[in-house]
């Protein structure tokens, strides 16, 4: 998995709240991947695939206000015809990995969220400074609480298919409530732009085959330069003793094509598996609403 052994990079990830992992995708099936990449990028481009991230729009509800887009969104939906992406979600290089990092079973694993991030073609866009399940105007209780019952219950991963630098940190933010200047950078529509503006950021390199895991409530952001290719794998997976601790976060994106048959009838065992511990939450859950506003 890597040259640091499985302990080290646990506690990498628990400590700073990111962890590079190389070679997720095995070489024998890195074409095919890029190749599913290549098809729903082509497909999302001229229109017809209508669940896309759209440049101008940070967070879901996504909407269509706007042609271009940056991101191709539900990668393991059967309309798409592209049986590999679910087959590497479920693969054991992908599952040792988080569970791994997670420290747990298995059979205590749910299947979430599996989106491409790729570049706009019309101008640059990045996204601000946030963490993915909690409000900008949190106060420091409510940030300091809310980060300490998300923590051990799920991981999210961007796995590039070709180099990407897109995706800033700030190391360690997952744990703690943002400083005072932390917030002016990431409250409201006049925070300052430049990334390492941020107190504490740092850039995230990835090369080919490289992912990064991480807590998706660390203090992130992305820039996307419409002039570099990008091709990254955007996915996450949840540990069923969170309970509904993710459930908004990841239901938010609209997940009821999940539960038609013919999505199940596509997966291996373990997948049908990790659907169903899906399918336990997304039935018990009543309206999720959504975690973030523009």
């Amino acid at each position: 998995m890597s040259e640091q052994g499985p302990n080290c990079l646990k506690d990498h990830f628990e400590e700073e709240g990111f962890v590079i992992i190389p070679g997720l995708i095995p070489q024998e099936d890195f074409a095919r991947i890029e190749a599913g990449c290549n098809h729903v990028i082509a497909r999302t481009r001229a229109g017809s695939w209508p669940h896309r991230r759209t440049v101008g729009k940070q967070f879901p509800p996504y909407g269509d206000s706007d042609p271009d887009s940056w991101g191709v969104q539900h990668l393991m939906h059967p309309d798409l015809e592209e049986p590999v992406f679910s087959h590497w979600y479920t693969s054991t290089a992908v599952i040792d990995a988080v569970q791994m990092l997670l420290d747990c079973e298995e059979d205590e694993l749910q299947m979430e969220l599996f989106n491409l991030l790729i570049n706009p073609l019309s101008h640059n866009f990045a996204l601000r400074w946030h963490r993915d399940d909690i409000g900008g105007d949190a106060t420091e209780e409510e940030e300091r609480s809310a980060l300490d019952a998300w923590k051990p219950h799920g991981i999210q991963w961007n796995t590039a298919l070709y180099e990407d630098s897109c995706l800033f940190v700030v190391p360690g933010s997952h744990k703690v409530p943002r400083t005072p200047d932390q917030r002016l950078h990431s409250e409201g529509p006049n925070a300052p732009t430049d990334p390492l503006d941020m107190p504490g950021a740092i850039q995230v390199f990835l090369k080919p085959g490289d992912s990064v895991f991480y807590n998706s409530n660390i203090l992130h952001c992305a820039s996307y330069d419409a002039q570099a290719r990008r091709a990254t794998l955007h996915a996450s997976m949840g540990n069923v003793k969170g309970g509904s601790i993710r459930a908004r976060n990841i239901l938010q994106h609209g997940l009821s094509w999940m539960k038609e048959p013919n999505f199940s009838e596509g997966l291996d065992s373990r997948g049908k598996a990790m659907l169903g511990r899906l399918l336990e939450l997304y039935n018990a859950t009543g309206d999720v609403g959504y975690s973030l506003s523009e």
